[in-house]
């Protein structure tokens, strides 16, 4: 099954940071403007205004990028809104697609959903089979149910292609960088470059530094979706892991933005905050068999974010500070 460059294509979350990387690539690619709306337009916790938006525009693929994200704080702050409104969104939306039948739909999973305690790399059959980083459970239960009722709809629908896939830590333009809210990669390039406009002597951040990470450039995730969106009969019995195949310490991570930000100061550590899981590191060998792999180096990459952080959010607030100075 080829993806024609006609194709009806729908992309959830079209202003986020994966959405909007999935459309970027697309028009890239020169595929009909993919099918979006604002959240004002539909709100994807309606099943009501799901089902009936699907029934006008009966897309043929089918971009699950929408639901709420944030870190540590976040989960541990609003537990049951990260699951009661990911789960809805997640639930309504397959749920339309399944009924109009569409060909395929990407659903985005999460690393956290894998064991705290997971041998690493993580393949994708180590799932389940121990329970997830406490930190983070609300958003990991959250995705490892719409990951299951995807496998469940192939096993039972034998035309239905629904696939989960499992990024690593996300990153890139858009993203949201708000230090309360954010991933830790984006919420170190605001807290650095504030750091630095208020001419800060340090910067205290949280946890011993000493957990890795694995980070994937946004451009990346959305490349690797739409090489699978071309794969002819490919088999959906697991998801699908995108990673990058490299980690580093967040200690080090800190230590490369500060250096692309130009921070001079000194970087301290609050050991009282929780580290999260020692390390999520993907096996990505599934992928890569298909002939996919990355392209975005993490030095690249942070230094491509940090333009546009500077260009689009950076400039208010230093705007901010120096009208408070």
């Amino acid at each position: 099954m080829m993806l024609k460059y006609d194709a009806s294509i729908y992309v959830a979350g079209h202003a986020g940071l994966i959405g909007s990387a999935v459309v970027r690539r697309l028009e890239r690619d020169g595929y009909r403007t993919p099918i979006t709306r604002r959240r004002s337009e539909l709100e994807l916790q309606n099943s009501e205004q799901v089902s009936e938006f699907f029934e006008e525009i009966h897309p043929e693929y089918v971009i699950l990028a929408a639901g709420r994200v944030g870190g540590i704080m976040e989960n541990q702050t609003f537990p049951a809104d990260f699951m009661d409104g990911n789960m809805a969104i997640q639930l309504n939306v397959l749920k339309a697609a399944r009924k109009v039948g569409v060909r395929r739909l990407i659903l985005f999973g999460s690393s956290c959903m894998y064991p705290r305690e997971c041998s690493q790399p993580m393949a994708e059959d180590a799932l389940l089979s121990g329970k997830p980083e406490p930190t983070s459970l609300p958003y990991a239960m959250s995705k490892l149910a719409g990951t299951y009722l995807c496998l469940a709809y192939n096993t039972q629908d034998h035309d239905t292609r629904f696939i989960p896939v499992i990024p690593n830590s996300a990153y890139g333009p858009h993203d949201n960088f708000d230090p309360k809210s954010a991933h830790v990669l984006s919420a170190l390039l605001a807290r650095f470059h504030q750091a630095k406009v208020n001419g800060a002597e340090s910067v205290l951040l949280w946890g011993s530094g000493l957990p890795r990470r694995e980070f994937i450039h946004a451009d990346d995730i959305a490349d690797a979706c739409v090489h699978l969106l071309r794969q002819d009969d490919l088999a959906v019995e697991f998801p699908i892991n995108i990673g990058v195949g490299q980690d580093v310490s967040i200690k080090e991570l800190a230590q490369l933005i500060a250096e692309v930000v130009g921070y001079k100061g000194r970087v301290e550590w609050d050991r009282t905050k929780p580290d999260g899981a020692p390390r999520k590191l993907l096996d990505s060998a599934r992928i890569q068999s298909l002939g996919w792999k990355p392209r975005v180096t993490l030095a690249e990459g942070i230094a491509a974010t940090y333009r546009w952080y500077v260009d689009h959010v950076g400039r208010e607030t230093s705007q901010v500070c120096e009208a408070r100075g």
